[in-house]
């Protein structure tokens, strides 16, 4: 039997000196566990998700905890795109595609569509003590043109060190864009039941402006004097009220793209930490850009580790961080990002997560 039949067993990695373990399921080449040491040498699971790993498929408020997501993640544009790229929609022909709607009240599409690839069986390939590489084959899924074919590998290092790297090939013209959505929360509701208080800095003098319906504008905003500038260190509620009005005045909190500086490859686009746990994480990436969103809408059972499933993880109890690219650059022309791949232009994606610890 092929090892997709198995989606939910558990492959778990760990670093030969100890300061780093991971557990993965083959469901959405899931990570369901992150165990690092605090500043007093004790492990904490780092990472949100379900002690049952089959709730991945079955949750109704499916949080997406920590799953690979494509073909494309974020936001699209009524679900729509052409190719050619092109900003307003175009009516039925070819080159135009249409992907089931999923968001905003079914006017755009979410992370690939109902069935993306966080929600897809993928099949072992290989795997050690410190390794696993995941196979999935995307075959015109959800309307996308092309079969997309994926493997994705995650990796345990002495020092602390995660690193997922994802490379995909397309039969012909398609867009890609993945992400992993890692839910974190540094305490693991240890000492706070929120990452409230947890320090965030990226380096990103811009951020992509949206509308009510989190589709980007075509602006790319400056975030001198906002509550969105994180260059310097600040804790994630430094301007917590204002970010009211960032969001309609629906809810307070942070689901934006932040757009990197150019800075080198192996310095930190991210970093985040909690004086509790003294935890500290620096995030690489070959990516151009970060979703940071503040766990808005959370409402589900905890694991064990985090206190059981009497209790929940509720608003603001994580900060999902996503590596990606541009959000809705196949609907946006004006930034002249290519986000088209096929044959003789693959796909690659690359992360690096390296936990320190700080007094």
């Amino acid at each position: 039997m092929s090892a997709d039949a198995y989606p939910f067993d558990v492959t778990t990695l760990e670093a030969p000196d100890g300061s780093i373990s991971a557990k993965f399921v083959s469901f959405g080449a899931t990570l369901t566990e992150l165990w690092v040491k605090d500043k007093a040498g004790k492990p904490r699971d780092v990472v949100l998700g379900y002690d049952d790993p089959s709730r991945l498929q079955t949750d109704p408020a499916h949080p997406v905890f920590n799953a690979i997501v494509g073909r494309y993640a974020n936001r699209m544009k009524g679900g729509s795109f052409s190719i050619p790229i092109t900003k307003e929609r175009q009516p039925p022909g070819p080159g135009v595609y249409q992907i089931p709607t999923n968001d905003h009240d079914d006017r755009n599409t979410l992370h690939g569509g109902i069935y993306g690839w966080d929600r897809r069986s993928w099949s072992v390939v290989s795997k050690s003590s410190t390794s696993v590489t995941y196979h999935h084959v995307d075959n015109a899924d959800e309307g996308f043109p092309g079969v997309v074919t994926a493997h994705t590998t995650h990796t345990v290092e002495n020092g602390g060190i995660l690193k997922t790297t994802i490379h995909a090939t397309a039969s012909e013209l398609t867009p890609i864009m993945l992400t992993q959505h890692v839910y974190w929360n540094l305490d693991a509701f240890d000492g706070s039941e929120d990452v409230l208080a947890h320090h965030l800095r990226v380096a990103a003098s811009r951020v992509v402006d949206i509308d009510s319906d989190a589709i980007p504008t075509g602006v790319l905003a400056d975030v001198a004097g906002t509550p969105r500038d994180f260059r310097t260190a600040q804790r994630i509620d430094w301007r917590w009220d204002e970010t009211l009005a960032l969001n309609d005045g629906v809810y307070k909190g942070y689901d934006h793209c932040w757009v990197y500086d150019d800075t080198p490859e192996d310095e930190p686009g991210v970093s985040l930490w909690s004086d509790i746990s003294g935890i500290r994480l620096d995030i690489t990436t070959n990516n151009p850009a970060a979703q940071v969103y503040t766990g808005n809408w959370l409402d589900t059972p905890r694991k064990v580790a985090h206190g059981g499933p009497e209790r929940k993880y509720t608003s603001h109890s994580a900060v999902a961080i996503e590596q990606e690219g541009y959000i809705d650059a196949i609907n946006t022309p004006e930034w002249g990002v290519d986000q088209i791949y096929g044959p003789g232009r693959d796909y690659t994606w690359s992360t690096t997560c390296r936990f320190s610890t700080v007094e």
